[in-house]
């Protein structure tokens, strides 16, 4: 099971989409480059409050067309993980959405806002989040990568 969802994260990593990117060119990953969460704390899109196979298809949305979701604000919870990418020298943050039956799981991106070192500020692997922030984007290696732009990360279980 671990090596199927460390899978899924590598697949996560070299996902690129076509659409350009309206966040600033070239900002590494491992920096902020969204606004934080919208005025009010308002969320656009909570997925956890949606059953299974809706989660599933807002999901399927996101990853189909991103640019419908920028600046969108999106609370997300699922299993934590991280992954070390060797061609940045960077770790990179998931959070896994699952649908009802664990079958179609997706890994969001999201980066932490501010000053937070891996391993130790950062909570354990699998351990369940929940998070909300501003979907952004950022370009890479000559792709452009989606992801979450969070302010707290919440521990719900470890």
């Amino acid at each position: 099971m671990k090596k199927y969802l460390h899978k899924i994260i590598i697949i996560c990593l070299i996902c690129v989409f076509a659409a350009g990117c309206s966040a600033k060119a070239g900002a590494p990953a491992g920096l902020k480059t969204g606004a934080g969460l919208t005025a009010g704390g308002k969320v656009d899109l909570d997925l956890t409050s949606l059953n299974g196979a809706m989660v599933y298809a807002e999901v399927y949305n996101m990853m189909s067309s991103p640019d419908e979701f920028l600046g969108k604000t999106i609370k997300m919870k699922g299993p934590y993980y991280a992954s070390y990418f060797e061609a940045t020298g960077l770790y990179y943050h998931y959070i896994i959405i699952e649908d009802a039956t664990s079958c179609c799981q997706q890994g969001l991106e999201f980066i932490w806002s501010g000053d937070h070192k891996y391993p130790d500020d950062f909570p354990e692997e699998q351990a369940k989040i929940e998070v909300t922030g501003v979907f952004d984007c950022y370009d890479e290696l000559d792709k452009t990568y989606y992801y979450v732009a969070v302010d707290d990360i919440t521990v719900l279980s470890s």
